[in-house]
């Protein structure tokens, strides 16, 4: 592994090979550290790395924008002088690749979209904003939100999870949180999709209720080289709770032309 910092990120190269690699975006609130279930799991480099605001990457800008993130990711490749990607965003971080998509898509080998939101309902949208109004009233992330990331089961039956995840929310410096979780909150689903030309998954838990199996449907049909897959049982975190599904699924989908 290589773990490595400058200026403007904090990242990490695992599993070295002499392929392209795959490069994992978190999701707001959270770190690289979610992706543990994948690092090993693909027969490829990996690399992972704390989006602006997060982890220890710094976030100095009042206002942020997804062109921000895509300029950090464009940065981070070329500094590492690695020309093509196999490039995988969950929740907010399937935004940001989708933003990347549509700006660098030359760059890319192969796109994943794991539990990415789309068209949201009025009703949907007056959820996640009543979410945002009480995180800036209680300054976090709400616990409440692992309930919806994770069956019941599961975190009954793995606690160390639900406290590394818990820790990870806690960790958050406010301010950057804030600044980030707003860009989720208020995203308008204006990229230009069809500049998307590398084949695309795009991939949910049955049983998210934030990045629905619909929206992954609705998705799909504006995007054109792309395929949708529905975890079953999975919620948000199906990456963690369902691994070995989402891997499986990621894996056929780069190694397929």
């Amino acid at each position: 592994m290589i773990n490595a910092k400058d200026s403007k990120n904090t990242f990490y190269i695992l599993n070295q090979k002499d392929n392209t690699p795959i490069v994992l975006i978190h999701g707001v609130g959270l770190n690289h550290k979610i992706w543990e279930p994948q690092i090993n799991s693909f027969n490829n480099t990996v690399l992972v790395y704390d989006i602006l605001g997060h982890g220890n990457t710094p976030l100095t800008k009042s206002k942020i924008s997804f062109d921000d993130f895509s300029s950090q990711l464009l940065n981070l490749i070329d500094e590492l002088k690695i020309h093509k990607i196999h490039l995988v965003g969950f929740s907010i971080g399937s935004l940001i690749a989708r933003n990347f998509a549509t700006k660098y898509d030359s760059r890319l080998e192969s796109l994943t979209l794991l539990c990415s939101v789309f068209q949201r309902s009025n009703e949907q949208q007056k959820v996640v904003n009543d979410r945002f109004e009480l995180s800036k009233k209680s300054r976090s992330l709400s616990k409440e939100a692992l309930k919806r990331w994770f069956t019941d089961d599961y975190i009954n039956k793995n606690p160390k999870i639900y406290k590394k995840i818990s820790s990870i929310l806690e960790e958050n410096n406010v301010e950057n949180f804030l600044k980030v979780y707003e860009l989720f909150v208020t995203h308008q689903d204006d990229e230009i999709f069809e500049n998307i030309k590398t084949k695309t998954l795009i991939m949910t838990g049955e049983n998210d209720i934030g990045s629905t199996p619909e929206m992954s449907k609705n998705l799909s049909k504006i995007i054109a080289n792309s395929k949708v897959k529905i975890v079953s049982n999975g919620k948000h975190l199906c990456s963690i709770e369902c691994a070995d599904d989402v891997n499986n699924a990621i894996k056929e989908h780069i190694n397929n032309d």
